[in-house]
């Protein structure tokens, strides 16, 4: 009785758990988005709209970020990745 209980109630609020943990993550960190924001602040500063100081700290700030997302997704997909 405990198990079918389990299976019933349990194991789906547990999916649900899963898969909106997943989309989370996806969502918080969208690699595609980081790169998109690193082309536009390379074509800003080339366009002369962005100061050289200005873009080299937001280049640094968005290659931090699109690390730390793609760590992120390799996690999320089971990947390790062993650093030295």
């Amino acid at each position: 009785m405990t198990f079918l209980l389990d299976d019933v109630l349990i194991k789906p609020w547990i999916s649900l758990v899963k898969i909106l943990r997943s989309t989370a993550i996806q969502e918080a960190y969208d690699v595609e988005a980081i790169q998109d924001d690193i082309k536009e602040n390379q074509l800003l500063y080339e366009i002369g709209e962005r100061p050289r100081e200005e873009y080299e700290q937001r280049r640094e700030e968005l290659e931090l970020e699109l690390e730390v997302a793609e760590n992120a997704r390799e996690n999320l997909s089971g990947r390790v990745e062993v650093k030295q």
